[in-house]
């Protein structure tokens, strides 16, 4: 059922019944009753002031590690863009907007000769869902390197969060309920932008040759259990390749599922749901979904 939303004038831009399909990596799934995007920090805050407190208010970023479910999402989708986006450096800390990608931030460390950023070039989305679920890369993850978290909680306060506030384990943050990333605070230490490059290509190289990158997948499905690989699992199970309708587990790197075309949400959560179950028959290992679920079935 649509949820009923109060009318609010606001300077960012507002679009109901908006499909989300074309802003998620899988390029699947409904729409939400309402698209907000909002024109800085104050247009936020004024917005969930002047919006009930039942109307759920959900943040989406670069829609990588997301499935929206093919019944849309009720409520307010916010989506933090450009205005979002800026980095500024003082010393060995960076202070970045909560929709600046992963990869800008290890460009603009390493243009400044800040190393401790570079995995970042690893991570498929914004510095949001980064703070928000703790991402993490080639032995590195957010927590190691976050000062502070800047976040908007649903009454529309504005809060500054040291990272040890933040409960962070992993995968995990414990933000409050509600509350909107808009920004961050990294800290680095002095390094030599060539070595810093030289690092990030290695990155880059290594997620090309070993992950479906080109493909319309959510990134990694499936958490690493302690000391294993949720992969070397999914594999061992004989998963590899594995289909429903057109979602697949991907054959180059198989905690990855595609839609190799017209796959519904459905489909790809049901494979997810299939491969967790063989992989528990197989080695008595329960996976654990990495990738967001989201929204209402059709």
């Amino acid at each position: 059922m649509t949820q009923t939303l109060a009318p609010v004038e606001v300077r960012g831009r507002l679009t109901a019944n908006a499909p989300l399909a074309p802003l998620v990596w899988f390029k699947t799934g409904g729409p939400t009753d309402e698209l907000f995007e909002p024109a800085d920090v104050a247009d936020l805050q004024d917005y969930l002031r002047a919006t009930p407190a039942d109307v759920s208010i959900w943040p989406l970023g670069l829609g990588s590690n997301l499935i929206v479910r093919d019944g849309g999402v009720r409520g307010i989708t916010v989506r933090l863009g450009k205005a979002f986006a800026s980095i500024t450096v003082e010393g060995n800390t960076l202070t970045c907007g909560a929709g600046t990608p992963g990869i800008s931030v290890a460009s603009y460390a390493r243009d400044n000769a800040i190393a401790g950023l570079e995995f970042l070039r690893g991570i498929p989305g914004t510095v949001g869902g980064a703070v928000r679920m703790n991402a993490g890369a080639y032995g590195r993850e957010v927590a190691d390197c976050l000062v502070s978290a800047d976040i908007v909680l649903r009454s529309g306060e504005r809060r500054v969060i040291a990272v040890d506030d933040l409960g962070y384990t992993y995968r995990h943050s414990e933000l409050p309920d509600g509350a909107i990333v808009v920004g961050a605070t990294f800290a680095g230490v002095p390094g030599s932008p060539a070595i810093i490059g030289a690092e990030m290509d290695r990155i880059a190289t290594e997620r090309e040759a070993s992950q479906p990158l080109r493909s319309r997948t959510g990134g990694s499905t499936f958490k690493n259990p302690e000391g294993q690989k949720a992969w070397a699992l999914v594999d061992a199970a004989g998963c590899r390749g594995l289909r429903r309708g057109d979602a697949q587990v991907s054959e180059k790197h198989c905690n990855f599922l595609l839609n190799l075309g017209s796959a519904t949400s459905a489909e790809i959560e049901a494979l997810g749901e299939e491969v967790r179950e063989r992989v528990l028959a197989h080695s008595g290992v329960t996976l654990e979904w990495e990738i967001q679920r989201i929204g209402e079935t059709a």
